[in-house]
């Protein structure tokens, strides 16, 4: 009975007091929402913390200073024949030229050469003095300083320079051990960390960093377009400067932009490494680059044009000519042969061919694989030397 009571008396505090609950239950409820409310205000005024990975930005500031020791401005002093000089003879007939010349040298005034300045960017890629630029950086050059990330000034000069791929090699006349950096064996991938240095608009000693946006851009500046597309601001005098990879390897000369105004939009192009080290090489060892040639002009390969002939896929170079006295005509090659592989290499386009046969030295035995009539054959020979541009 005791506990039955007792029971009967807990059940009817507890009912009060849900009975309490209820009559108060708007203001509990304003309490319980402003203690709410107190509760957010404190979480948003409090710093939000995410894991180290997802606040993790990348910091250049080490590799700057492993790698800008190795960047130069480049300073130039171009001259250029004027308008008048012994040049404009040569549309002359053979006979008239001393009339002509004997005039030009008597007429007073004579227009002078034409002298100019230009500037640009370079990279130590030896400790002894040798240095990368760009070939319209140094063209017409008769004098070349290079400015050091020190504030030093050396006279350099141009050991040898490639138009066709616009790189050129520097040497410093002074000796020395320059600092210098490397060229990566390894491709940039799209989507990778860059950094550029430069002498944007001449104020020298500028780093910019980005990513690689794009692979294999043709610009249409030569038959041997394969940049690399960055992102990194580029500006005028960054011409010849070098995009590093964040292991602090160079993977890109850094050589045009894509700009309506000439300034930067986010859009540049940079010589890719692999080529860098070929045309360096070939200028160091002989201040020219022999590139092999195997006398075809070539077009792509077209959906319509595949069907027609019976290929399977739309790859490969079709031969519109072989040249009479070259290498592919004398072996064999001619007009309407698809050239699908290059020593058993497949060929994606013409692009990729004559990148594919420039790379060889003039001598090496090559064995290209043609589409003829239905059937594939093999056809080997010699590789012939680039006529000169």
């Amino acid at each position: 009975m005791t506990t039955h009571t007792e029971n009967r008396k807990s059940i009817l505090k507890r009912g009060a007091l849900l009975a309490g609950t209820a009559i108060l239950g708007i203001g509990l409820a304003a309490g319980i929402a402003d203690s709410a409310l107190m509760q957010n205000h404190n979480a948003i005024a409090q710093p939000i913390q995410l894991s180290g990975a997802q606040t993790a930005l990348p910091s250049f500031a080490d590799l700057v200073d492993k790698v800008k020791p190795a960047v130069v401005s480049v300073r130039v002093k171009t001259q250029t024949a004027a308008a008048g000089d012994d040049q404009s003879l040569e549309d002359i007939p053979p006979q008239l030229r001393r009339f002509f010349r004997d005039q030009e040298g008597a007429r007073q005034g004579r227009p002078k050469p034409q002298v100019g300045m230009a500037q640009g960017s370079g990279f130590f890629v030896s400790q002894d003095g040798y240095v990368v630029t760009n070939n319209h950086v140094v063209e017409n050059a008769v004098e070349v300083q290079l400015v050091t990330d020190s504030g030093k000034t050396l006279d350099a000069k141009v050991v040898g320079t490639d138009p066709r791929t616009d790189l050129a090699l520097l040497k410093v006349k002074d000796a020395g051990n320059y600092p210098y950096v490397q060229l990566s064996d390894a491709k940039a991938r799209i989507g990778d960390w860059v950094l550029a240095i430069g002498n944007p608009f001449g104020l020298g000693g500028t780093v910019t960093a980005g990513i690689v946006s794009a692979q294999g851009r043709d610009i249409g500046s030569g038959p041997y377009d394969d940049f690399i597309q960055i992102d990194a601001p580029i500006n005028r005098g960054n011409s010849g400067g070098p995009t590093f990879n964040q292991n602090g390897e160079v993977v890109g000369v850094n050589t045009a932009i894509y700009s309506p105004s000439g300034g930067n939009v986010g859009i540049a192009f940079a010589i890719p490494a692999s080529t860098v080290r070929q045309v360096v090489d070939s200028l160091k060892k002989d201040g020219t680059v022999a590139r092999g040639f195997i006398g075809v002009q070539i077009q792509p390969v077209t959906s319509e044009m595949a069907d027609a002939i019976g290929l399977k896929d739309a790859k490969g170079a079709l031969v519109a000519e072989a040249q009479g006295n070259g290498p592919a005509a004398k072996a064999g090659i001619r007009r309407g042969d698809t050239i699908t592989a290059v020593n058993g290499e497949a060929i994606k386009d013409a692009r990729e061919l004559s990148r594919k046969i420039a790379t060889f030295a003039p001598g090496t035995k090559t064995t290209i694989t043609l589409f003829r009539e239905g059937k594939s054959r093999d056809v080997t020979f010699e590789v012939g030397r680039q006529p000169a541009a």
